[in-house]
């Protein structure tokens, strides 16, 4: 299973495979238009609070239109938010006094880069000879973006008879999705640059290893700290070092003092919340000093 978008060609190898191949995909947003006379008539189905999907039968494939709640409410919020400072830029824009007309066709590309799902949204009339422009709110649109929010269709070649099970098995790909972003971001493990077979094998199991650490952070901070994330913890934490203090004596010998550097108040707060305690400082180690060379 998949959660790119394939193209035909390949969604067909893996149906004529054999043994044949299960798959579950994302669809592109024009598949959703050319559907959607036909999703209309059947009924929402609960899977779980806040969750519905719509299953539609087509040949060998079925098609679930899933629409969540939370997701709704995400995208709503980002596209306001998207809208809201692209309209602020363009009223800007539209009281500077440009010298050369490339130059407002600049400033515009730049405002479509910062807002790109936005400026789907604004019809933007340039004139032609003239250093202005006009823009305005496709309203049309942006009831088609409304109606569209927090749902995603999805393809399947996978038996449509509990559409609940179907909605689990993209959850868990969002999951495995989400554990490969946080070992190549949260944990910097790649990328792996290794020669040797023993080698590879090591760097997995120390990834690992980092990543059983990284997912029970998470659930610790879903019960100790919600509203937390394990990025922003180690954030916080990754301002206190570990540092070797080095102090000479009379007798040409030196004390090596291996400190970590004591946390601010909201790292102490932090270690409290999430009920952790720092280990005790090192005692200190002594050695002799190198003699030096004649």
């Amino acid at each position: 299973m998949d959660r790119g978008i394939p193209t035909e060609a390949v969604l067909a190898q893996m149906r004529a495979s054999d043994p044949p191949v299960s798959y579950l995909v994302g669809t592109p947003k024009g598949r959703l238009s050319r559907l959607e006379s036909k999703l209309t008539e059947l009924s929402w189905q609960g899977v779980r609070e806040g969750v519905e999907v719509k299953l539609l039968n087509e040949g060998k494939e079925v098609y679930v239109l899933a629409r969540s709640r939370d997701r709704m409410g995400k995208e709503r919020a980002m596209r306001r938010r998207q809208l809201k400072g692209l309209w602020k830029r363009l009223k800007e824009l539209q009281q500077m006094k440009f010298s050369k007309r490339d130059q407002l066709v600049m400033k515009l590309g730049a405002a479509r880069q910062q807002a790109p799902a936005a400026w789907r949204l604004v019809d933007i009339q340039v004139a032609k000879k003239a250093k202005s422009f006009e823009f305005s709110l496709r309203k049309g649109k942006l009831r088609e973006v409304r109606r569209r929010e927090g749902h995603y269709l999805l393809r399947s070649n996978l038996s449509a008879e509990n559409p609940e099970q179907l909605w689990k098995l993209y959850i868990q790909l969002t999951h495995v999705e989400e554990a490969f972003k946080n070992l190549k971001e949260d944990l910097s493990l790649r990328p792996i640059h290794h020669q040797k077979e023993h080698r590879i094998e090591a760097h997995i199991f120390v990834a690992f290893l980092a990543y059983c650490l990284h997912v029970t952070l998470h659930r610790r901070l879903r019960d100790l700290a919600p509203g937390l994330t394990p990025r922003s913890v180690l954030e916080k934490f990754s301002a206190m070092q570990m540092i070797d203090v080095h102090l000479p004596t009379t007798d040409r010998r030196e004390v090596i003092l291996t400190r970590y550097t004591q946390p601010e108040k909201d790292q102490e707060l932090l270690l409290r919340q999430l009920k952790l305690r720092l280990p005790e400082q090192p005692p200190p180690k002594i050695r002799a000093l190198k003699q030096p060379s004649a």
